[in-house]
């Protein structure tokens, strides 16, 4: 919809990166940050419990990607607020419990699985939890604002004043 003449219409910046681009920032920053947690929590699990190392890893991993995803993935243009990181976490827990059951599954069933076979369902379900992860980030976390109905500039002399118009 054009603008009357003599209105002045604002339309809302760009939301970012589209999604292809923004899937593969996202699996550039957030699988390379989970590639290494995937290797940071078994060698934690020497020292404590595997539970704990998976959380600390989580908690560390999830701050980390948080950053990255507002400055590289969907190129905000600025760091993560507190809200974009309560919001992160909200996900990133739903990955904790999701390679959390899926490691103590393989456990209950192979007791004595070994690292290669811990390393693959943890990858496994870190892969299913990112996909995820991504369509909340990209949908809700770190959606762009919606534009807002915008007032056009004021009315020349002698012109008549129109409702304000809404750009989409």
């Amino acid at each position: 919809m054009k603008p009357l003449p003599g209105k002045r219409c604002e339309v809302a910046a760009s939301a970012g990166p589209g999604p292809v681009a923004s899937f593969v920032r996202f699996v550039l920053s957030g699988g390379g940050v989970g590639v290494l947690s995937s290797f940071a929590v078994p060698l934690l699990a020497v020292t404590m419990p595997w539970a704990v190392s998976n959380a600390i890893v989580t908690i560390v991993s999830t701050l980390l990607c948080t950053e990255l995803h507002a400055r590289f993935t969907f190129a905000k243009g600025r760091g993560a607020g507190w809200r974009e990181h309560w919001q992160s976490a909200g996900s990133a827990t739903a990955a904790f419990l999701a390679t959390g059951i899926a490691v103590h599954v393989l456990h209950l069933v192979q007791p004595s699985a070994g690292l290669p076979a811990e390393q693959l369902v943890y990858l496994g379900a870190s892969g299913l939890a990112g996909a995820g992860r991504f369509l909340v980030l990209r949908l809700y976390v770190f959606a762009g604002r919606p534009a807002r109905a915008v007032r056009p500039s004021a009315p020349r002399q002698g012109a008549a004043a129109s409702p304000a118009l809404a750009v989409a």
